[in-house]
């Protein structure tokens, strides 16, 4: 067996995010929230570069997993319809919502994820998630909690954490994302159409107003892949990956199986369900979930929410951009951690606190200058506990 230290990449270990913020002599109250948002908008750049480069593939999956599509030849009646209107035609429906709704459905995936899951770990006294170098260390090596891991009542406490926290995260997703998704699948004038007409009913449902139609299968799907990156992902390379392959590479090319072979695996059946609801509304002029499950088991079975071909064009539009995300998340993000809080200190968190000092300093009397006898005065690179 090839050894880490025998690797060209061999991952070399940087501080964790609690100990660079130690370093450079910041809070923790300082410190978290502006990693907390360094990450956030990182990956939120991430997903907008990945989407809509990979726009064209994004439209044959999602004409694959509608009923647009059926019979033999699924995938060359899916590319057809993508590219019927030219060679750019796929980018054509991207509109100034689905840059915006990109951004914000990656970033706040990210987000959402991060608080929810460090909120729910400090509340129920079990680890957070691991992160960046976690991942490469020795299963239980960074968790301190060893004790109390094989209690009953962590494990639930961990079980209900690890559960909750990618529901909460991509319900958000799927409330930001969700509408723009639906603009890019029926095209920016027929989605119009399609909108005014739902929106002058009084019985159109104010979630939908708000998020959308179909956001229930949109949800489960976000919710799927949330999972397989921020938990599964993570949890299992850390817990099983063998430590002497934990490198950056490997990292990569896991976190890109787990969304091949297990996160789409299920999404793709939800994904479907998304697409013939849409095709009900636009028929119908409403959505009945049931009713679609039925009639397509009825006129094409299983087929009709899993086959290969569907769940190879949702890998193709997918696989870009979240598969390779564990790896972004995990290895690339953490390199500019130490720059963005050495600006945070520069910038914002030793400004203020020479102008705190100079404040206070500034309404003392003099002879309470001169004279008082006290505690030293903190001073911005004070070290404060």
């Amino acid at each position: 067996m090839t050894s880490r230290a025998a690797n060209n990449d061999e991952y070399t270990e940087p501080l964790s995010s609690a100990a660079l913020a130690a370093q450079l002599n910041l809070p923790a109250s300082v410190a978290d929230p502006a990693l907390l948002t360094y990450r956030s908008v990182g990956i939120g750049c991430f997903g907008v570069l990945m989407r809509f480069g990979g726009m064209p593939l994004e439209k044959i999956a999602l004409f694959m997993n509608s009923s647009q599509v059926s019979g033999k030849g699924q995938f060359g009646q899916a590319i057809q319809l993508t590219f019927k209107d030219g060679a750019l035609a796929p980018y054509r429906v991207v509109g100034r919502a689905s840059l915006v709704a990109w951004f914000f459905q990656y970033s706040v995936m990210g987000f959402a994820f991060q608080l929810v899951d460090q909120g729910l770990s400090k509340m129920m006294g079990v680890p957070a998630t691991p992160y960046g170098s976690e991942l490469m260390k020795p299963p239980g090596s960074s968790t301190g909690q060893e004790g109390d891991q094989a209690s009953l009542d962590f494990r639930i406490k961990s079980a209900a954490k690890t559960l909750l926290a990618p529901i909460l995260a991509a319900s958000l997703e799927s409330k930001v994302s969700n509408r723009a998704e639906v603009q890019r699948y029926f095209g920016k004038q027929q989605f119009a159409t399609i909108e005014s007409n739902l929106l002058a009913q009084r019985s159109y449902p104010l979630l939908s107003r708000m998020a959308g139609p179909a956001f229930f299968p949109s949800a489960m799907r976000n919710t799927i892949m949330c999972q397989t990156t921020f938990v599964l992902t993570p949890i299992t390379y850390k817990l099983y990956f063998p430590q002497e392959h934990k490198t950056k590479s490997s990292l990569f090319w896991y976190g890109l199986s787990m969304n091949i072979f297990v996160g789409n695996v299920a999404a793709i059946t939800q994904q479907a369900l998304w697409g013939r609801s849409l095709d009900m509304l636009a028929e119908k002029g409403r959505i009945d979930y049931s009713a679609v499950i039925r009639q397509g088991l009825h006129k094409e079975g299983i087929a009709a929410f899993f086959t290969v071909p569907k769940w190879g064009s949702r890998v193709l539009m997918n696989a870009p951009a979240q598969g390779v995300l564990p790896w972004f998340y995990n290895d690339v993000l953490p390199l500019g951690e130490r720059t963005v809080l050495a600006a945070v200190k520069t910038c914002v968190y030793e400004p203020f606190w020479n102008e705190v000092e100079h404040t206070t300093t500034a309404r003392l009397p003099e002879a309470v200058k001169v004279e008082t006898q006290g505690p030293p005065r903190f001073t911005a690179n004070s070290p404060r506990s």
